[in-house]
């Protein structure tokens, strides 16, 4: 079955970088696109960005615009979330999914542990 592990969030302080992870499973990874979301507390979950299979991507969150980036490594079906220059709004739980998704994700039914990002100043 289809399986997401999200790591390497932790907390940090605003201006820091770190570098997000997500290894899937159960599906042909180098076939689909792969969304990056987020959710912060009291929010609904937002689109952050997307990486098509040939490692284009779009639809960054304007709000991270120049400042994040999506990449994809297929031979280790790993999809990576490059975040520079955080700020405190940035704090949320940060979570894969496969596909292009949309702005909610509302129409996805499994999402993994997603993994938290706490920024403070």
């Amino acid at each position: 079955q289809v399986q997401f592990v999200e790591s390497g969030g932790k907390s940090v302080q605003t201006g820091e970088s770190l570098t997000l992870s997500c290894v899937a499973s159960g599906f042909a990874f180098r076939s689909y696109s792969i969304s990056w979301y987020r959710q912060a507390p009291g929010k609904e979950r937002e689109l952050v960005g997307v990486i098509t299979q040939a490692g284009g991507t779009s639809n960054y969150l304007q709000a991270v615009r120049d400042r994040f980036t999506i990449s994809r490594d297929n031979a280790k079906n790993t999809a990576y979330l490059q975040m520079n220059s955080l700020k405190t709004e940035d704090t949320a739980v940060y979570y894969c999914n496969k596909g292009y998704g949309s702005p909610s994700g509302m129409e996805y039914t499994y999402w993994g542990q997603g993994t938290q990002v706490t920024v403070s100043s």
